[in-house]
């Protein structure tokens, strides 16, 4: 067993060794890693899910003004 990647992070580095002992060792520091490691994958997950929804937003405001423009100009050569 050794540990989950997420724990390979600077602010761990000078502890690795002695996190992969009590990794091994303590199930009460396991327990807490791999809680830690369930939460920096989920933030991921969610930042990932969060940025797509803002490029759907920023794709649809654009479409939008595309449309607007588009109906203003229809009126505008139509309405004689």
């Amino acid at each position: 067993m050794s540990l989950p990647d997420e724990l390979y992070n600077v602010k761990f580095a000078e502890y690795f060794e002695a996190m992969r002992k009590m990794y091994l060792l303590d199930d009460r520091f396991r327990m807490i890693c791999d809680d830690y490691c369930k939460n920096v994958v989920n933030v991921k997950v969610c930042k990932e899910k969060i940025e797509k929804k803002i490029r759907e937003q920023l794709n649809s405001e654009n479409m939008a003004k595309e449309l607007e423009e588009e109906i203003l100009f229809y009126i505008v050569r139509n309405s004689s």
